[in-house]
């Protein structure tokens, strides 16, 4: 049997995996406890998307509701399998920049600890089995806002002389920069990955996501903000533009086109590689024109309003570069843009919303 084992399987992208893993004929080990509906309150709950796990995916998918700080829970679940384990995926995170602040120890604790511990049982227990690690851009921090940026009549963009014109790639330098609590959470979590990889040789791997998306994805206020605009159209329910006129960009990748990746590394592993994975050029918006879709999308005006206040450490353009990851892995490529992931993610939870 082999064995795939992905913390936060209810989330966005753990989902995603489960599915796609499980047609690929490996048996799923989820790990789940449904923090998000701690962090972010009953709407944000996965518990709906672990329950469809559970029956689309039948005996493929083993659901363990424990905590990733919990290393001997961990541990349990990898002697158990040992020498079967193929592919490991974590992406249980805390995830919000404002909630961060709130509780910096649970915040540190699951990102960094609840990491290490994941690293340091597949150390003991299959330490060359690829690890993937979605880490953040956020752990750039806030030194994307010092590009040379122009303002258009919807977005900001960059000076089209700039060497990140095709959008931002790994040089960017992480250091003397606001990163926010969670972004510091998650570069403590990132270089761990990676020292784990050069210090053991093991093939590890960071993908420093810009906002990862899709019809799976639990989008509330705090985070999630295709998902959750899109709700907020489809149910009149107020959205806040946070600063920067509304105007800030984002790519946003389809979980799909991210989980793919996720196969190509499985397929051809390296050690300790860092790459920045999005939408790219290919699939990127800003606030303003996210609205103008979502509103075109759904047939309704949206409901919403605009607060001078952005949260601290946000950017204001993101566009990563592909470039690193493309050269490595060559058949891969963005299959979804903003468009067609806006419209997937109204026709797969319009129904279930307007229930909610």
């Amino acid at each position: 049997m082999s064995v795939c084992i992905i913390t936060g399987s209810a989330g966005l992208i753990g989902s995603e995996a489960a599915r796609y893993f499980a047609d690929q004929g490996l048996h799923i080990v989820g790990i789940d406890n449904d923090m998000r509906k701690y962090f972010f309150g009953d709407e944000a709950s996965t518990n709906w998307n672990r329950n469809s796990l559970q029956q689309d995916l039948g005996k493929s998918y083993e659901h363990h509701e424990i905590d990733i700080r919990d290393f001997f829970a961990i541990e349990k679940i990898f002697q158990k399998y040992k020498g079967d384990i193929s592919l490991i995926i974590h992406t249980a995170a805390q995830p919000s920049h404002d909630w961060a602040a709130k509780e910096p120890f649970t915040d540190f604790t699951i990102n960094a600890n609840g990491t290490l511990n994941m690293l340091e049982a597949t150390r003991q227990y299959a330490i060359k089995t690829p690890f993937i690690f979605t880490s953040s851009n956020k752990v750039y921090g806030d030194t994307p806002n010092h590009l040379p940026l122009i303002e258009q009549e919807n977005r900001w963009e960059i000076d089209p002389s700039h060497a990140f014109a095709k959008g931002i790639d790994e040089t960017m330098s992480i250091d003397h920069t606001m990163h926010s609590l969670f972004g510091a959470s998650k570069v403590a979590a990132d270089i761990m990955v990676q020292e784990y990889g050069r210090y053991f040789d093991m093939p590890t791997c960071c993908f420093r996501g810009g906002c990862l998306t899709g019809p799976s994805h639990s989008g509330t206020q705090l985070h999630g903000f295709l998902a959750y605009l899109m709700k907020c159209a489809a149910t009149g329910e107020k959205y806040t533009v946070l600063g920067y006129k509304g105007k800030q960009v984002r790519d946003n990748i389809h979980s799909r086109d991210l989980i793919r990746a996720f196969d190509a590394i499985l397929k051809a592993p390296r050690v300790a590689q860092v790459y920045n994975i999005g939408g790219g050029r290919q699939s990127n918006c800003s606030m303003m024109e996210a609205i103008n879709l979502c509103e075109k999308i759904s047939g309704k005006k949206m409901n919403w309003k605009y607060s001078e206040s952005n949260r601290r450490g946000d950017h204001i353009w993101w566009v990563g570069d592909l470039t690193k990851f493309k050269s490595h892995y060559p058949n891969w490529d963005i299959k979804y843009n903003i468009s067609s992931i806006l419209q997937e993610i109204y026709e797969s939870n319009s129904e279930r919303w307007s229930k909610s």
